[in-house]
């Protein structure tokens, strides 16, 4: 769940892609969030070596740039744990409740999203 201010983070893009080191990163599935802040998202790739998958999630919780489109983009990087071969994960990657206030390593303004 995603959360700006003590409220649900509403309508926040986020987007699932397999992190490719030579080439453009794969995207594998993207959404927005619901009126809760809550997104669910899976998404397969076709790789010779295994994937690297990564959660972007692009947003202006902060409000300093609400009518432009570049927004702060968030990277979590999902464990190796959950990645399986074949179309049905057993493990779900659960991020908790996300508060996106906060500052977090890595994160840059997008204004390609």
């Amino acid at each position: 769940m995603l959360k700006c201010k003590g409220k649900p983070s509403a309508g926040t893009k986020v987007k699932l892609y397999d992190n490719d080191h030579f080439t453009t990163d794969d995207l594998m599935a993207q959404s927005k969030t619901d009126n809760y802040g809550r997104f669910k998202l899976s998404g397969t790739a076709k790789e010779i070596l295994n994937i690297d998958p990564k959660l972007n999630l692009y947003h202006d919780c902060n409000g300093d740039f609400k009518f432009t489109p570049c927004k702060w983009k968030v990277t979590i990087k999902i464990p190796k744990s959950y990645i399986t071969t074949g179309s049905h994960a057993p493990k779900v990657f659960d991020i908790g409740v996300l508060n996106l206030e906060g500052k977090f390593s890595g994160q840059k303004r997008d204004c390609i999203n």
